[in-house]
């Protein structure tokens, strides 16, 4: 069978809170620390931040966890990723979020240097993140070298022994039994980032109460014909 890769992200929503660090502890207690709560908004450090590393070491997941966060506490956020459609730079902005930066075209490397500078210009923090260390990235030099100058975390993929770790407690919180068997047939036939494993742990208690059956490798298998 070929392995499947399921394009899906947290139902529950990213949160830094449900970000497993395992080896990236460093980058989450520097986030955790940094977004606060909203009495420390005025002192928030607005020294950038990028993040950094392979697909699947949870760089979005942390951004997107950021901007949830400070959306919770009341503040206004900009935000550009490789598929969105740049907008003017707003003031009332708490702070700037650029995702995926690797993959920005020559508009978009345009419209966040100038989120950038004005940032800047108003104190508010950056945080970035892309597939490449900075002086890897293909981009403009000036927007590359100012995504250098801040914090910098390299973020690593979470190693087997780590993911199943994961969905055993993400299971187990469920009152959901994972054999070994139905665990490597997981971990072996889907997407092996976080996210998409979490999901697939959703999808399949959800099947699995429908049906009224046990989560075994032959109710996975139902489920993808059925849906």
């Amino acid at each position: 069978m070929k392995q499947i890769a399921l394009d899906i992200g947290l139902s529950a929503g990213p949160t830094v809170n449900n970000f497993f660090a395992g080896p990236n502890e460093a980058a989450l207690k520097h986030l955790r620390l940094w977004l606060g709560d909203k009495s420390q908004a005025a002192t928030r450090s607005p020294v950038p931040i990028y993040l950094w590393g392979p697909e699947g070491s949870g760089k979005s997941h942390l951004l997107q966890a950021v901007r949830e966060g400070l959306r919770e506490q009341g503040a206004q956020v900009g935000w550009l990723g490789a598929t969105d459609v740049p907008a003017a730079f707003d003031e009332r902005w708490a702070a700037v979020l650029l995702d995926d930066v690797h993959l920005f075209t020559a508009e978009q490397q345009h419209v966040a240097f100038n989120w950038f500078v004005n940032a800047q210009t108003h104190h508010k923090p950056v945080l970035a993140a892309g597939l490449w260390a900075p002086a890897d990235l293909k981009l403009r030099d000036d927007l590359r070298t100012r995504l250098g100058w801040g914090h910098i975390f390299s973020l690593q993929l979470l190693c087997e022994a780590e993911r199943r770790g994961v969905l055993r407690k993400a299971a187990d919180a469920r009152g959901v039994f994972l054999s070994d068997e139905v665990m490597d047939f997981m971990l072996k036939r889907f997407s092996r980032d976080l996210g998409s494993l979490m999901e697939l742990l959703d999808l399949l208690d959800g099947y699995s109460l429908q049906t009224q059956r046990a989560i075994t490798i032959p109710l996975i298998k139902s489920m993808l014909e059925n849906t």
